[in-house]
Order: structure tokens, then C-alpha cells, then sequence
């Protein structure tokens, strides 16, 4: 429907969208699409506004009505209850209906005569009658007959302020000249995209006999630990085979010794590149034995993809033209000064050969879907064109549902948020460098309540093999069990890379946030069956977060007042309120902190005396709470968090 010269509503400022449209918001079944815009008009007279919005595969329209604001600002929502694109935009009008409804009313309580408003109304009535309900049909038609009728004023007048004519008025809003907005998209995806649970483990490390290479044999009788632990994600560094060619040997030596493993981003050699597994750690029938009982514990497995290449990568013979040659006739390996990665050659994406090079990569991921793959965590994608993801993206979307792809890119946040926008389903962020209540907080509400919520997942991880921040070095084993409970709890996707977090891994190679002796260029032994207090408080938590609806968004956090800056409380709540959780965090790893935290009344949708029980999570223990601010005290050395289900009760006042 064009707009034209008689369209008198403007709408401005719609949101969800990304970009002006160029790119589709995202969101996961069940989630609710709040959608708001600037609606206003020339004048005082009635506008009506709705979202018209289409399910995926269907082509019935669907309507939901906005509601006005403050400062012209309307509001309303529908709910995405399966896969796929769907469109919405917003049509507005002048409601003259309605306008001389309102009018009338006025009028009639300044004791006007309105005789002649009778008739205009009437007009609206006769435009609407054809659409209406047979009861309300009848009632229009008692109507009509009333207000062209002199004599019977008196019973016009009444109808028209009858409960009925309220009824009949919202229920059909008389639609002329509409102004109709773009139409914008959402993609609505699967719900692990919105909530899952991911532990990271070298499989070369997973033998239980110290000096052997771990085998995919030993990482399937470690999948009964992973699944008891609560994790329904496990992500593997790449198996393929590891370059010989300039392999890296311990912390990064140039020069490897022998037997040294090298390093698994280093990939390909005369056992095959991409599309291979390294030899030593099984078969491909191995592996996908691996994915299918992974699978019955309700474990994804997901693959590291990197491309680039080891120096002695089949690709280098077979298609040299892929890769950037020197002058002096070698190839160019990947840098970073003044890092340098002698062990890897980055791919040439501007090479004259790019089209067929874009359509092998595509057909490494299709090859590991056909593996029964379904979540890929992408080794640096902010090295290859952004342009490139967006194609191979929507390539594999075409053909495969429920796909998940985590973007490894700490990197500038624009570069992070285009990778979002051309189609990464998870994206890795700066929760690692946040410790301060302060920058928590602002970077939480950036996420949450900035634009990027309509495209960029977060993903917390408060380390990984290239990571290891400089308050896990210095702090003791409390830290490790707070930046865990942050993780978990603030958002709804989190990972950690273990045995080395819960093992309390926190040797440095000094100056740098890195580990020393790193499992990235040597095989570690690990007694997988430690125990300790954050083996229990993992556990415990990821059963909170299975059984509690309100700790699988992320999106619905609201931070609590609390005077102490050491601790931070934050209320998670469903939108129903069946669930509610509160979490707070003494942030100091060494002391004991207290203080009073505020729990707003309207937040809990309570309007009288407040009576509410508490349950913590974690230590079984049970409080009511009969005020809005409260007194905390957590100390970091028996448990620096509390995790609250809240159940609001009936006020005895």
C-alpha cells in the first residue's frame, strides 16, 4: 500500500529493527518482540495504530494494537512461537470513528445538543456494519436506526453511552488512508541459541594414563561427567591434523622439540586439512560415535572452525593461488605485529581465485553438518571478511536448520556487532574484563537495553586458552567461584575452558594475560575427578538454570540498589513472574561484605504489604523478607553469592 497525500500520520524510530531494515533482529522461540515507534499527527484528533506482523510459512496477517505513550511514543508486542522470518510493520490512521466518539462524550458532558453529531455518527456506523460480528451487527443496526430518527434523541443519545458503544467503538477502528511504515524482519531461532551451556576440554588431554595422547575413546567416558555436571554444550579445540611444518613447541617456542604436539590451530598436514581428523585421535567413525552418545546425554558437540593453514596444509600445493606469496617466493604466514604465527598461513580472500575459495570453505562446514555437527565455534572470523559470513551463513541456512554459530572475535565493537548483524548466532564479549560493579553494570545495560539486543547474543566466558585475566592470577580461589556465578547468571549463553578453571589454573606467563606451560602447545594430564567447592557450585548452578525459567534469558535483568559497591544484586523475572530469581555477588575476593538490598515492590507486580520467601540455591538455606530493603552478608571464604528463588506470598497486611 503506497502512501499518499492523505496519509496524515508520521511514524518514525520503529524499533526492533537493525540498520533501517538492511538486517533482520533477532530472537529465539518464545521470546517476545517488543515493538515501540514515534507515532503522532497534525491536530487533536484520534490516531490508532497496530502491528501487522506474518509467521513464518504462513500468509494470514496477524494484528496486535499499539498502545500511546508518553511524548508519542506507542508500544506493544507478539511473541515468535516458531523458527524462522518472520515480517512486521505498522500501519497508522486518523480514527475518525473514534475521534467523534471522544467527541460526543465531551460534548454530552457539557450538556450540548447533538442532534447533528447523531447523524455523523450514523456515517460511521454505516462504513463499519459490513465488517462486524452477527451480534454486534445487530446492535450497529439498532443504532443506525436510532440516530436518523428525530423522535427517539433521547434513546440515541443513551446508546451512545452505553457500555455497548464502548465496545463497538474499540473493537472496530475505522481504518482510512493509513500510513504504512517499512516492513522489518525477524529471525526467530531455535531455543539453545537463547540458552545454553558450554565446557571447553582439550581432547588430546583426556587420557586418564599420564604420557598417552587422549583419544575421542576417552573424551565418550568423560561425556557422563560433562552431563552430570549440567553442560549441554562440549567444544573442542580443532581435531584436525597438526602441521609439522614449523610447529610451535612449549609456550610458543619457534622450535619444537620432538614429540611436541604442536598447536591444534595450526591446521593440516600430509594427513589431510580441513575435511581430516588427526590421526591420533581416532577415526572418523570414532568421532561421530562421539557425537551420537554426546548427543544421547543431551550434549552438543561443537567444532572449532579456523581457516587458515599450516604451512604443509594440502591446499598449499593444491591451490596456492589461495594464499599470499613474498617476493622472495615464500608464503606470507599470519601476523600480528609484532606477534607472529610461523606455524599458520592466513588465507588470501582477495586473491583472483576467491569465488572458489569462498565455495571450499562453505563445503568444510557442510561437510561437518553431514558429521552430525550443529554448533560451530569460529576461530577469529574478524580476519576474514565480513562480507564472506554473511554468504557462508545464509548458505548453510538455506539447507540446515538449527545451526549455531559462535563468533571468537575480541576485537572492535563494531567489527563484533557486523558479525552479529551478517548472521552469528553467539558472539564472545568483554564480560572477561569486566569486574567492577561499575562496568558490570554499564556493560550489561549496554547489552540489554542498547541496539545491539536486537542482533548480538552475548556469550560469557570468564576464560578460554588464550585468556587468562589478570584477576584470576592474582586472586585466589574466590575469585575463580565469583567470576563463575557472574557468568552463569548474568547471561543465558556461558562457557569456561576447563579442567583449568575449576582446577584453579592460575599461573601466568609474566607481564601477559596468558597461561604458562599452555595446553595449546602441550598435552596436559588432569585428574578429572577433583572435587572442590566450584565443582559443587557449577553443578548447583546449572541445575538452578535448567529448572528456573527466569535464568534463561538474558535479557530480563534489572539491577538492585544496594549501597556497597563491593556487592552487586541483580532480579531476573519471567514475564509472567512464575519465575524469579535474584543473585547477589560480593565482588571482593578476600572479605567479607554486607549491606541493604532493595527489592521494588512494582517489579514483583506487588501493590500491597510485601511477604516474600527466599530460597538460596546454593546453600539450601531459607529467609522471608516482609520489607523492601533487606540486609546481606556474604563472606567470599564459605560463599560469595547468594542465588534467591523468590516466591511472593500472600501480605498478612
Amino acid at each position: 500500500m503506497a502512501n499518499s497525500g492523505r496519509n496524515r500520520v508520521v511514524i518514525e524510530n520503529i524499533t526492533p529493527q537493525v540498520d533501517g531494515g538492511l538486517y533482520p533482529a533477532k530472537r529465539t522461540v518464545g521470546e517476545t518482540v517488543e515493538v515501540s515507534a514515534d507515532i503522532f499527527a497534525d491536530g487533536h484528533d484520534y490516531i490508532r495504530s497496530r502491528i501487522v506482523y506474518k509467521a513464518p510459512g504462513k500468509r494470514t496477517l496477524q494484528y496486535v494494537e499499539l498502545k500511546s505513550g508518553t511524548n508519542d511514543k506507542w508500544h506493544s508486542s507478539f511473541i515468535t512461537d516458531r523458527t524462522g522470518q518472520w515480517s512486521f510493520y505498522i500501519e497508522a490512521w486518523i480514527d475518525h470513528f473514534y475521534t467523534w466518539y471522544q467527541g460526543f462524550l465531551k460534548k454530552a458532558e457539557a450538556g450540548q445538543h447533538l442532534a447533528l453529531e447523531l447523524l455523523e455518527g450514523a456515517d460511521y456506523l454505516g462504513r463499519i456494519v459490513d465488517s462486524a460480528e452477527a451480534r454486534d451487527k445487530e446492535t450497529i443496526q439498532h443504532c443506525l436506526m436510532l440516530f436518523g430518527d428525530k423522535q427517539k434523541y433521547e434513546q440515541a443519545f443513551t446508546a451512545v453511552l452505553s457500555d455497548s458503544m464502548v465496545q463497538i467503538v474499540e473493537k472496530y477502528p475505522l481504518v482510512e488512508n493509513p500510513t504504512r511504515s517499512t516492513e522489518y524482519s525477524v529471525v526467530c531461532e531455535f531455543e539453545k541459541a537463547g540458552f545454553s551451556t558450554w565446557y571447553e576440554f582439550f581432547p588430546r588431554s583426556a587420557s586418564t594414563e599420564k604420557g598417552r595422547h587422549g583419544t575421542f575413546r576417552d573424551c565418550e567416558r568423560m561425556l557422563p561427567k560433562i552431563a552430570e555436571m549440567g553442560f549441554d554444550v562440549l567444544y573442542f579445540p580443532p581435531i584436525h591434523p597438526i602441521g609439522e611444518v614449523n610447529r610451535k613447541g612449549k609456550n610458543n617456542s619457534v622450535t619444537a622439540e620432538k614429540d611436541e604436539p604442536g598447536s591444534p590451530w595450526a591446521i593440516g598436514s600430509r594427513h589431510g586439512g580441513h575435511k581430516s581428523i588427526h590421526p591420533e585421535l581416532g577415526t572418523l567413525e570414532d568421532y561421530r560415535r562421539l557425537v551420537k552418545k554426546a548427543r544421547q546425554l543431551g550434549i552438543d558437540i561443537a567444532l572449532d572452525i579456523a581457516f587458515q593453514c599450516a604451512p604443509d596444509h594440502p591446499y598449499v600445493k593444491e591451490h596456492p593461488e589461495w594464499f599470499r606469496w613474498r617476493p622472495d617466493g615464500t608464503v606470507q604466514y599470519a601476523e600480528n605485529p609484532p606477534k607472529k604465527y610461523q606455524d599458520i598461513l592466513p588465507l588470501n580472500f582477495e586473491g583472483d581465485d576467491w569465488k572458489n575459495l569462498w565455495e571450499e570453505l562453505l563445503s568444510v562446514v557442510v561437510y561437518w553438518i553431514e558429521q552430525g555437527i550443529t554448533i560451530f565455534r569460529v576461530d577469529n572470523p574478524h580476519t576474514k571478511p565480513i562480507g564472506f559470513w554473511q554468504w557462508l551463513i545464509a548458505e548453510v541456512n538455506k539447507k540446515y536448520e538449527n545451526i549455531i554459530f559462535l563468533s571468537e572475535a575480541f576485537t572492535r565493537p563494531r567489527v563484533m556487532e557486523s558479525l552479529a548483524k551478517v548472521g552469528f548466532t553467539h558472539g564472545y564479549t568483554y564480560f572477561t574484563w569486566r569486574v567492577a560493579k561499575h562496568e558490570i553494570i554499564e556493560y550489561m545495560t549496554e547489552l540489554v537495553y542498547g541496539n545491539s539486543r536486537n542482533y548480538f547474543r552475548p556469550n560469557f566466558w570468564p576464560n578460554t586458552p588464550d585468556i587468562l585475566p589478570y584477576h584470576l592470577q592474582r586472586d585466589g580461589e574466590n575469585i575463580f567461584v565469583i567470576r563463575y556465578a557472574l557468568a552463569a547468571t548474568l547471561s543465558s549463553n556461558y562457557g569456561m575452558y576447563g579442567p583449568v578453571y575449576e582446577h584453579y589454573e592460575q599461573r601466568p606467563v609474566e607481564g601477559k594475560e596468558e597461561y604458562l606451560n599452555s595446553e595449546k602447545y602441550e598435552i596436559k594430564y588432569y585428574n578429572w575427578d577433583v572435587e572442590n567447592r566450584l565443582t559443587r557450585v557449577i553443578r548447583t548452578v546449572n541445575k538452578a538454570r535448567k529448572e528456573n525459567a527466569a535464568l534463561q534469558s538474558t535479557w530480563n535483568i534489572s539491577f538492585c540498589y544496594i549501597e556497597n559497591n563491593n556487592l552487586i544484586a541483580y532480579l531476573k523475572i519471567t514475564n509472567d513472574r512464575s519465575s524469579i530469581i535474584l543473585t547477589v555477588v560480593n565482588l571482593d575476593p578476600y572479605s567479607r561484605q554486607h549491606g541493604f538490598v532493595q527489592i521494588r515492590k512494582e517489579e514483583l507486580g506487588i501493590t500491597e504489604g510485601i511477604n516474600l520467601h527466599l530460597t538460596d540455591l546454593i546453600t539450601g538455606n531459607e529467609y522471608q523478607w516482609t520489607e523492601e530493603w533487606n540486609y546481606v552478608e556474604l563472606d567470599p571464604n564459605s560463599m560469595p553469592f547468594h542465588l534467591f528463588r523468590i516466591e511472593v506470598r500472600e501480605s498478612n497486611l
